[in-house]
């Protein structure tokens, strides 16, 4: 687990610098602490940050092949690379380590770029080929690993984030408008786009392999989760196999030449990856746990309940509106904006993880795994409802009367008659677009100021959730699982998880998200996901026996800020210093007065806006950042406004 960078110029006289690598490696330090390395050939410069994890003393990077014609630099684990080893050995490769990096460089010798659908893990690297002149760059299954790029007619520059990227002296940061209006839809940006313009993001499963003669090529997929295929097994195979997987994906993922910990968060899924850990280990498993002041959003208790049920050392701690009080460490940490709220306590989490082990497992993946969320079961529900209407109903009632029905955001989800009316009168994949929107078209038309808007030509954020639904349209949940395992969690939830340990040197591995694993849960009915109401029904199944009394059919509590009670209070001066000054650089961007009246609802408690306005208010402290001399002089955002070519609107 390391930070990794690089240059490659388009003319093959030119050279790198040192500085420039130092440079790059130092901004992503964090990622790295345990050493750098670099490597320099003419176009091309390698910088690598390492956390040593496994071969402490050998695995340092970047590392070379025999005749040192192939160069790799590497962030992640490959989970799998005993057994790649010892076939690659077979084959008359010669290793000279014990690290998986070098197993990258060997696979890479017999299958170029194919090299990938051989791995297990969680990786983002960088392959220098010095005979052929070509850089491979590839990201994991499921984008564990983040990967930006910025291209240009004389440059390609990489890193593991953009502070490595934004390094390079001569990086075009004009802002995307698409960008802002994804972030003010979703709370993060999703594929391949970033808060800049001509900064990309790899996407996930996804390899790009740029040549000095082919500069402009693009990413090519390499693999992606199908929901097409449904085997038919009875309960108990499936049950037999899911239980095989399991066990086999947490013991792989234990490999480590360091002490490995837990998250806990006293839910299912950290739970049964710690039950898994405990049957394999002797000694007690460190465990970690996050909790609030508010008892309705804590689940310390059910955490510390889980501990003593395996005989963990466990650590806990709580989190108080003081930890947001000050966002400059999470501006810092995730670079674009980000607006998940429990990106703190992860932060928080990972902040004391990293005081006692280096590497720790966490219950990632689960609910896209088994159909955990909430919102499942709810548009479940409306999706049977859904299909009992006919179109023409849909279209000519149903839509007419969504767009006048009076909106009650105070009340509870479940009875907001117009957002149940909106999504019956549409299709199931922009019902689920709708239901995972923190902003809404409409209310995104009032956010927007008219200038900023005018740009954005129809742009319409929630296709790329209505692409990933249908494509695993196999029924509503699998559209749904489709649309999460291909939008929210690599952009979202593995985001905030990469970014919160990393920032303090912590490995976070999740079992739940093998490729293998995903692949057969992709198979499984849904019926067996979720059962007459009961969300992860098959995993409730295998567990229930293993666990404290009670602790599976608990209702779900979430790993959620008490968001809405701190914006009405202690957080209440920072909206209004930062999101509601007319005269600061959100501005250029949102209608302020508008955002006030909302702000003013919220704190009236007439409507439920939290996650909204914290969504602002990351944007806002943002873009002060970058108002700042170090970054991005205020006067001139109203020039940094480029505007890509965007997708079409949605009808």
């Amino acid at each position: 687990m390391c930070g990794i960078a690089g240059v490659l110029y388009a003319d093959f006289g030119r050279s790198v610098s040192s500085s420039l690598l130092t440079d790059m490696g130092n901004a992503i330090a964090h990622r790295g602490p345990d050493g750098e390395g670099t490597f320099r050939s003419g176009p091309i410069g390698l910088v690598h940050r390492r956390l040593a994890i496994i071969d402490l003393e050998g695995g340092r990077q970047p590392l070379s092949n025999e005749d040192e014609s192939i160069y790799v630099v590497f962030n992640g684990e490959i989970y799998n690379y005993p057994e790649l080893r010892r076939q690659l050995e077979k084959r008359g490769h010669v290793f000279r380590t014990n690290s998986d990096t070098e197993v990258l460089v060997h696979l890479y010798e017999d299958y170029g770029p194919e090299l990938c659908t051989h791995l297990r893990g969680m990786f983002a690297f960088a392959i220098w080929d010095a005979r052929r002149r070509e850089l491979l760059l590839a990201r994991d299954h499921l984008g564990q690993k983040p990967l930006f790029i910025y291209r240009d007619n004389e440059k390609l520059v990489f890193g593991s984030e953009l502070k490595a990227v934004l390094a390079h002296p001569n990086i075009d940061r004009s802002i995307d408008p698409a960008a802002i209006e994804d972030y003010l839809t979703f709370g993060f940006i999703p594929g391949q786009r970033s808060i800049f313009g001509r900064v990309s993001k790899l996407p996930a499963a996804h390899r790009l392999r740029i040549s000095l003669t082919e500069f402009q090529t693009s990413p090519k997929r390499y693999w992606q989760l199908s929901f097409d295929h449904e085997a038919r097994l009875s309960v108990d195979e499936w049950k037999q196999r899911i239980d095989a997987a399991l066990r086999e994906s947490v013991n792989a993922h234990l490999i480590s030449d360091v002490p490995v910990g837990a998250f806990l968060s006293g839910g299912l899924d950290s739970s049964a990856i710690l039950a898994l850990m405990a049957e394999q280990r002797s000694d007690p498993v460190r465990t970690f746990s996050i909790g609030f002041n508010e008892e309705e959003f804590s689940e310390l208790p059910f955490a510390r309940e889980v501990a003593q049920h395996f005989g963990c050392h466990h650590t806990e701690e709580i989190v108080t509106p003081e930890a947001a009080r000050d966002l400059d460490d999470l501006v810092y940490l995730y670079d674009e904006p980000f607006a998940d709220a429990s990106a703190l306590p992860t932060m928080a989490v990972s902040r004391l993880a990293a005081k006692q082990v280096k590497v720790v497992l966490s219950g990632d993946g689960g609910d896209e795994l088994f159909g955990g969320y909430s919102r499942y079961a709810h548009d479940l529900k409306e999706a049977q409802i859904r299909d009992r209407i006919p179109a023409m109903i849909r279209s000519l009632v149903l839509k007419p009367m969504a767009a006048i029905w009076p909106k009650a955001d105070w009340l509870p989800r479940p009875m907001r008659l117009k957002t149940l009316i909106q999504n019956l009168s549409c299709s199931p994949a922009r019902a689920y677009a709708n239901t995972v929107s923190v902003c809404r078209q409409t209310m995104r038309r009032r956010l927007l100021n008219r200038d900023f808007a005018s740009l954005l030509d129809g742009y319409c954020p929630e296709r790329s959730i209505i692409a990933a639904f249908e494509h695993g349209h196999r029924d509503a949940l699998s559209g749904m699982l489709s649309a999460d395992t291909n939008v929210l969690l690599p952009d979202d939830f593995l985001t905030k998880v990469d970014r919160a340990g990393m920032g303090f040197g912590l490995e976070v591995r999740a079992p739940l998200i093998d490729w293998k694993l995903m692949e057969l849960a992709a198979s499984m009915p849904s019926e067996f996901k979720i059962r007459n109401g009961s969300k992860k029904w098959i995993l409730k199944q295998l567990f229930e026996s293993r666990l404290p009394d009670g602790l599976v059919n608990r209702r779900k509590q979430g790993f959620e800020l008490p968001i809405d009670q701190w914006l009405r209070g202690p957080l209440s001066e920072q909206v209004r210093v930062h999101v509601l000054n007319p005269h600061g650089a959100i501005a250029n961007f949102i209608n302020v007065a508008n955002a006030r009246a909302l702000f003013e609802s919220h704190c009236k408690g007439i409507g439920r806006h939290g996650q909204l306005i914290w969504s602002l208010l990351i944007l806002a402290r943002w873009l002060d950042a970058w108002s700042k001399p170090t970054g991005i002089p205020r006067t001139e955002f109203a020039e940094l406004i480029s505007c890509p070519a965007m997708a079409g609107s949605l009808n």
